[in-house]
């Protein structure tokens, strides 16, 4: 379910925090579903508990996900999820791609190519 490359440059809460989103919005994880218990997938993924307690912080800090005290985390419902929020964050990432892409000699087609492409992909797997 969630593999994570100890030998990636991404610092491994990140790589955790990518792996749920991607789970989430691939419907794998559905709203209100529990997440493992931070023990649970320390163990699971034999890495400290803490990184898992901080992945799951930032991910409940983007809305992501919910905490109930002494029951564990949960998927956030989408109509409860902050939409403003998480579209700001994805225009943020968006931009810097773009940056990246020019400064590099992309052309502007070739980022939208490259956007209807994964787009598509992305759409199949749903």
């Amino acid at each position: 379910m969630i593999d994570i490359d100890i030998r990636s440059r991404e610092p491994i809460y990140e790589q955790l925090i990518q792996k749920i989103k991607e789970l989430i919005f691939s419907g794998v994880l559905k709203p209100d579903e529990k997440l493992p218990s931070v023990r649970e997938l320390a163990t699971r993924l034999t890495i400290n508990p803490n990184t898992i307690q901080k992945a799951y912080k930032e991910l409940e800090n983007q809305g992501y996900i919910y905490s109930a005290r002494g029951r564990g985390n949960y998927v956030m419902p989408i109509n409860n999820m902050s939409k403003l929020k998480s579209y700001d964050q994805l225009l943020d990432k968006i931009t810097e791609l773009v940056k990246e892409a020019n400064y590099v000699g992309i052309s502007k087609e070739s980022v939208i190519s490259a956007i209807d492409i994964v787009y598509s992909k992305h759409k199949e797997e749903l």
